[in-house]
């Protein structure tokens, strides 16, 4: 099938070879989120991008990475107008609580209701300010589409179809997402077909990274201190990844003056 703008990224993910053309997929969109933001491209300058991140905010992973990436003046700037938000709509909820009476069993919990209703309205703002962000938010949005395609190209393109029989497999953590939306995105009988593809190939796989790390833990044996690696040493990192998704080892993703 003749690739089409949207197809050529979860394409380049199944091309990479990595475990799980997924987890590179999500790096490849956070990355580029963090260039929209902070990159050379100057976004942070604009108005209507700062109004936007000041009212979503980050959360603490993707201020640390946004820390990690440099470009102070980028970070400086949304801080500033974010902290201008910020500010305002803590005013509001302050002059916005009344204290109310609370049973006596509310009393000695210290967590929220059952119902997850806060007591106190200005925790009830932290929390809401606490969940959201704006990379985050992005990242899911992006990722969601990626999923889509990943059930058109597997209906469609019988070529992607065979990448993913030669692949690594996935993560525990994607293979989740694909198993749950193929519910509603694939009929019974395409079910049927890929998950006689999936599953194997994951048993495949996790095997395979067993040996891999169970060697790397062979190989601190005196007796094999001069015989080959093998496939082990990366074995952590790449075993963690299996089990969550993510790089363990990836370092920081920098500023790109």
């Amino acid at each position: 099938m003749k690739e089409k703008l949207y197809t050529i990224p979860l394409n380049d993910a199944m091309n990479a070879g990595d475990e799980c053309p997924m987890c590179f997929s999500e790096r490849e969109i956070e990355q580029d989120l963090l260039d929209l933001v902070l990159g050379s491209g100057s976004s942070y300058m604009e108005s209507d991008m700062r109004e936007i991140t000041d009212k979503a905010g980050f959360c603490q992973a993707h201020f640390k990475k946004m820390f990690d990436y440099g470009n102070t003046l980028g970070n400086a700037w949304i801080l500033k107008t974010h902290y201008m938000e910020m500010r305002a709509q803590m005013r509001k909820a302050f002059e916005g609580y009344t204290p109310g009476k609370v049973s006596i069993m509310s009393r000695f919990s210290k967590k929220p209701s059952n119902t997850g209703e806060y007591q106190n309205s200005v925790a009830a703002w932290i929390a809401e300010k606490e969940a959201s962000c704006y990379i985050c938010r992005e990242q899911k949005e992006i990722y969601d589409r990626y999923v889509d395609t990943f059930f058109y190209l597997y209906k469609n393109d019988s070529a992607f179809v065979d990448k993913l029989k030669n692949s690594k497999g996935l993560c525990l953590h994607h293979l989740g997402d694909i198993c749950e939306r193929a519910e509603t995105a694939l009929s019974a009988k395409d079910k049927e077909n890929l998950f006689a593809i999936l599953y194997p190939l994951m048993t495949e796989n996790m095997e395979r990274m067993q040996e891999d790390i169970s060697w790397m833990v062979e190989k601190f044996h005196y007796e094999n201190k001069d015989a080959d690696w093998k496939n082990s040493k990366d074995a952590i990192q790449r075993g963690m990844q299996k089990l969550k998704g993510g790089y363990p080892a990836d370092q920081p993703y920098k500023y790109k003056k």
